[in-house]
């Protein structure tokens, strides 16, 4: 549901980033990096700069003698980070209920 206030009208892509300005949003990214933080600014490119960060990383090994993919996370705290657009593969703006 879709509030008609006019704040809150999405006509575009980019009004749902709008949106979500100081909300806590998540990024996907390019490498499999997963980033969880609240969003200050942004601009048409996508750049962006979130605060209270969260970077999960997800690598995949292969076991030499099994031969098994062995799935491994990082996870890092960032105050405050800069991301560049062209690395944004989705952005999840935070569930909102009506």
């Amino acid at each position: 549901c879709i509030l008609h206030m006019a704040t809150t009208v999405v006509h575009e892509p980019l009004d749902l980033v709008r949106l979500s300005l100081d909300e806590r949003i998540l990024i996907k990214l390019r490498g499999d990096r997963d980033i969880r933080g609240r969003l200050h600014a942004y601009d048409q490119h996508l750049n962006m700069v979130l605060g209270e960060v969260e970077e999960t990383v997800t690598t995949v090994e292969m076991d030499e003698e099994t031969y098994e993919e062995i799935i491994k996370t990082s996870k890092r705290q960032i105050d405050m980070l800069f991301v560049r657009g062209d690395g944004v593969i989705l952005i999840s703006p935070p569930l909102r209920t009506s």
